[in-house]
């Protein structure tokens, strides 16, 4: 895909997650740990991807490393997903356990207006499978 949005995104061991763009544009996020340190590198991290966002992309959270989600991720993840460029996004989460999975469906579920069209999985295959379905399904 050409024009792609660049991805403000530099590498370090001492943050939780890491991130790459994906062939469609979209990114692919791998969280090892959701810690303090972790969410406000996210928090910036993902903010400057919203500025701006103007078209329908496919995300991936890969979250099966992460054994609990804290108050506090799911405060800041609510907090982003209500921002209204969200819309634009298709975001297949993949965990590893039933709480994380719980705790993913409350911030959907507490997220303004709906946020990103969100689905949740256990398997990256079915995952990557329901983000390549076509556009068009999500408007």
């Amino acid at each position: 895909m050409t024009d792609q949005k660049p991805l403000y995104f530099t590498p370090d061991p001492s943050v939780g997650f890491t991130a790459e763009r994906r062939e469609d544009g979209g990114m692919n996020l791998i969280f090892k740990d959701v810690t303090h340190e972790t969410l406000k590198h996210w928090h910036l991290f993902a903010e400057e991807h919203l500025l701006g966002s103007d078209r329908l992309v496919r995300n991936l959270y890969d979250l099966r490393q992460v054994e609990r989600i804290s108050e506090e991720a799911v405060q800041v993840a609510v907090e982003l997903n209500s921002d209204p460029s969200t819309r634009n996004i298709r975001l297949a989460v993949v965990v590893a356990n039933d709480g994380v999975r719980k705790a993913i469906q409350k911030i959907n579920d507490l997220s303004a207006s709906g946020g990103s069209r969100m689905a949740i999985f256990i398997d990256l295959e079915e995952a990557e499978a329901w983000l390549n379905r076509p556009m068009e399904s999500m408007v």
